[in-house]
């Protein structure tokens, strides 16, 4: 059973953002060497007797999973001082709920092990690596298997949230410090009934703990050619999309097969247009799942 933590107030206010459009601080960018190998192995290896061991193994139990896994979450509500009535216990239950509903569907279910309420000016920024640093060590809980999503009312950097993707932290039992920086940073006003017009509905905590169980965005690198993101049934798409394009349908790599995946998870859509994963997302995730925080 984690502990509730007890509400602290320090640093300096934020001024707040206008969000024209989703933008996320996460991408290959931010990936280990190790990571992107796994997810080069995983795309060119569909048959589980080729690549790694670890590949291998990945692919089988992708294959034939069909009890859902069951991660546990913890909810860090980090506010500043002007806005710490802003989000309520309501809407932190409804973005649990909207977890839930998403990920339902791929073979995962969320347990809410705590929720946290924290009020501190420069946390609630995140201004710096820094006070990001300062932020989890202080707060964070659970084990490399326990989501922890950080939902900050001044989040830095004009983005909407950024997550960190997995990678190897040793076997057996594993020292906190070595994942201290683990989870999701969100903008709190994305949660549903949050300020944040377009985009209030809770899709971004869904789309930042993507990037948690091992995805990339379905437009990553910006191009008709390479790998993209690594999954096959996702189209090959150049750009990524502002608010949800239908009539006439977003196709940015029109010599390529399918159009771009604008109700996809991954991209940059509203939050109204969305509606799930691709196949071979859910069997990524499961993938990761096994290979990075399973039992960690």
């Amino acid at each position: 059973m984690y502990k509730p933590l007890l509400l602290t107030s320090l640093g300096l206010l934020a001024s707040a953002t206008d969000y024209k459009h989703f933008d996320c601080g996460t991408d290959s960018s931010a990936a280990t060497e190790e990571f992107m190998q796994t997810v080069q192995s995983l795309h060119s290896n569909s048959n589980p007797s080729s690549g790694s061991p670890a590949v291998r193994a990945a692919s089988i139990v992708a294959r034939n999973s069909t009890t859902p896994i069951n991660v546990p979450v913890v909810f860090h509500i980090v506010a500043s001082s002007a806005k710490k009535d802003a989000i309520t216990s309501a809407m932190a239950q409804s973005q649990f709920q909207e977890l839930n509903r998403a990920y339902g569907s791929a073979g995962i279910q969320f347990a809410l092990a705590n929720m946290s309420w924290t009020v501190n000016d420069s946390w609630a920024v995140g201004g710096t690596d820094a006070d990001d640093l300062a932020m989890k060590q202080a707060l964070r809980q659970g084990s490399y298997a326990t989501l922890n999503i950080y939902f900050q009312t001044d989040l830095a950097g004009g983005v909407l949230g950024k997550c960190t993707l997995p990678s190897s932290v040793g076997g057996g039992t594993v020292a906190a410090s070595a994942y201290a920086n683990d989870g999701c940073n969100v903008q709190a006003g994305t949660m549903p009934g949050g300020a944040v017009a377009g985009y209030n509905q809770g899709k971004t905590a869904v789309h930042e703990a993507g990037h948690w169980f091992g995805l990339l965005h379905v437009f990553e690198g910006n191009s008709c050619d390479g790998d993209g993101d690594f999954i096959a049934d996702t189209p090959q798409q150049s750009t990524s999309t502002d608010g949800c394009p239908t009539a006439p349908p977003k196709d940015s790599c029109p010599s390529d097969p399918g159009l771009d995946a604008v109700h996809n998870y991954m991209d940059y859509s509203t939050d109204a247009c969305y509606t799930g994963f691709s196949p071979l997302q859910q069997a990524r995730m499961m993938s990761m799942w096994g290979m990075y925080r399973q039992g960690k």
